[in-house]
């Protein structure tokens, strides 16, 4: 005899749900814009510091504070929204950050000198900050259990389709109208998402999240049995406190994942940042033209496309962890090469696309096994703090690699140092984190 504790529940339900384009698809569709003016953002702070250091006659370390600021306010908005995002749900977390980043963008576009610029591109950051860790959150937990290590592979070829689409367009509008204004002009709103039934569940709310599963059930036309609903938990506050325990709650759930996963973004987003926000004035000291330099970190970016792919196409064949161990130090590696051969342009432009695929296969799947370290209820805080500790990294880079560690050390030793660190991590992973492909999702 069937008991109703014996029946799955309906979260379980949703991860063994079918595929279909028109119902996690487009969930998906609509996250990946997240993830392309993510790009769009990060690659354009790399190619203002060139050309307001020369509108605005700004020093190397006042150019720094372009990218760092933006960064920064990054760091900020993807600690601060992961958390938000468990309490008060991705649905509503997921239209506000780029309403924030959209407000901003424009007012950083009106504005004429550096300070204020720097304020409010710290604002459009902390609103984009929070895009990542909200959209992984809410893809992940629509999209079904087998199809899950693809899809969010996947999300992350939307960064190099808006790097691309960043570097592109910024050489074609500064060769036409000359005015670094109008990059900034480029915004999206989303509103048009389901709550995801798994925070429904959690919140206390079952009766959306029995209309939120039987509605996925009916649209992909799947032929399921009887099904429940776990007993709703006490729906969670918004707090300073609340979010304390958060922080705590990744701490005591495991804290050699916790430490892994910070050190594993930390250490291959500042090399993938390190080399995005100063490439254009890398190439432009080494005598490319400032539209060749744009179009050469396009390029890098565009074939990181391919890399997704790849990275998609592996994910659950080879397994998470296997790929970050090789990807990512390889990428590191290539950097370096690339600093060696700088003086030959086409060899170091073949390095720079070598590094642009590489780094892009390892991105989405360290994405992809950060969001499954996690249960649900600290899924999107686990990963909004790593990610926050990452663009907290990515944020210093500006200042420390333009001011300190290019003119002392010199490229090949900068590039190597921080490929070092890549390299402990991943080995740190490799002994003391689980493989996370084909888990179901608590």
């Amino acid at each position: 005899m069937t008991t109703i504790t014996s029946l799955p529940t309906g979260d379980q339900v949703v991860q063994e749900l079918p595929w279909r384009w028109r119902v996690q698809g487009s969930i998906f569709l609509i996250g990946g814009l997240g993830f392309m003016f993510d790009a769009w953002d990060v690659t354009l702070n790399g190619f203002l510091i060139p050309l307001l250091s020369k509108e605005w006659g700004l020093t190397p370390g006042q150019a720094a504070w372009i990218g760092t600021a933006n960064l920064i306010g990054m760091a900020v908005g993807a600690f601060a929204w992961g958390s938000i995002a468990d309490v008060i749900g991705r649905k509503t977390a997921f239209t506000l950050t780029l309403l924030i980043f959209s407000i901003f963008t424009v007012l950083g576009a009106l504005s004429h000198e550096l300070v204020l610029f720097c304020v409010f591109r710290f604002m459009a950051g902390f609103g984009l900050g929070g895009c990542i860790p909200v959209d992984y959150a809410l893809v992940g937990e629509f999209t079904p259990r087998k199809h899950r290590g693809r899809v969010l592979t996947a999300m992350d070829a939307w960064w190099p389709i808006g790097a691309s689409l960043c570097g592109v367009i910024s050489a074609v509008l500064i060769s036409a109208f000359g005015d670094w204004r109008l990059l900034m002009l480029v915004f999206w709103v989303r509103t048009h998402v389901p709550e995801s039934p798994l925070y429904l569940v959690r919140a206390g709310k079952p009766e959306q999240a029995r209309k939120v599963i039987e509605g996925l059930i009916r649209r992909t036309g799947a032929d399921v049995g009887l099904w429940r609903l776990p007993d709703p938990a006490d729906a969670p506050r918004l707090s300073l406190g609340k979010v304390t325990d958060q922080l705590a709650g990744l701490w005591r759930f495991n804290w050699r994942i916790t430490g892994i996963a910070w050190s594993l973004f930390l250490t291959i987003l500042l090399v993938y940042y390190g080399a995005l926000t100063w490439m254009p004035s890398i190439l432009v000291a080494t005598g490319y033209a400032q539209n060749k330099a744009f179009m050469a970190t396009a390029s890098m970016t565009a074939i990181g496309f391919l890399g997704v792919v790849a990275a998609a196409l592996l994910v659950e064949r080879v397994g998470r962890k296997w790929i970050l161990a090789v990807s990512a130090p390889l990428a590191a590696l290539s950097l370096v090469i690339f600093a060696l051969v700088l003086d030959a342009p086409v060899t170091a432009q073949l390095w720079l696309l070598i590094f642009g695929f590489l780094i892009q296969v390892a991105i989405p799947v360290l994405y992809t096994y950060v969001s499954e370290l996690y249960p649900t209820h600290l899924r999107a805080t686990g990963f909004g703090w790593a990610s926050t500790i990452s663009r907290v990294g990515a944020g210093l880079v500006p200042l420390i690699f333009g001011s300190l560690l290019w003119p002392v050390l010199g490229l090949p030793l900068t590039f190597a140092l921080t490929g070092g660190l890549v390299l402990i991590a991943v080995i740190a992973m490799a002994f003391s984190a689980p493989e996370t492909k084909g888990a179901v999702l608590e």
